[in-house]
Parts: structure tokens; sequence; C-alpha cells
């Protein structure tokens, strides 16, 4: 994994950690339950922190909010693919070398 991967991981962790400590927010997004939080913490963070700021109590995440959560997602799951990419290109690339 690169440097830069875990620093973006990191970003996104510390920042979802200091919202739940330090605001209501994501007690009001989840509905005071710690184990979803906590999972999106370990897993999805950029996603559940993204969910956590667009979700507005009494209607929850709507229209152009989803959007955003879709967005989050697909960096999630591009931050955990990168280490596979560069693997595979690795691979190819000491497959052409004859030996």
């Amino acid at each position: 994994m690169s440097t830069f991967n875990i620093i973006i991981q990191g970003f996104a962790r510390l920042a979802l950690l200091l919202v739940w400590v330090l605001t209501p927010v994501v007690n009001r997004a989840f509905h005071g339950g710690w184990l979803l939080p906590l999972l999106g913490i370990i897993f999805l963070p950029f996603t559940t922190l993204i969910y956590v700021l667009v979700y507005a109590p009494g209607s929850g995440v709507t229209g152009w909010g989803w959007v955003w959560v879709v967005l989050a997602l697909l960096l999630d799951l591009g931050v955990y693919s990168s280490p596979a990419r560069h693997a595979v290109r690795a691979r190819s690339g000491r497959a052409d070398i004859p030996s």
C-alpha cells in the first residue's frame, strides 16, 4: 500500500472519529447506534463520513446526497483496489522480460 493511500485513509478515519466525538451528527445519522459507525471507520471511512455529513434529520439522505455517498464509495473502493492494480502491473511487467 502506498504512502498516499495510507494518508488518505488515515485522514478520513481521523475526520470521522473527530466528527463522532465532537458533534452529535453521527448519532443522528445512525440513530444512536455505535456498530455501523465503527464498521464505517474500519472498512469504508469516506463513505461513512460523507453519509454523516449529507444526512438531514427527518428526511435522511435524498437526491444529491446519494450522489456524494456513491462517489465516496467509489473513492473507498479505489483506495482498496490500488494495491491490487499495482501488483498486477508489476507482474505483467516482469512477464515481458525474457529469462
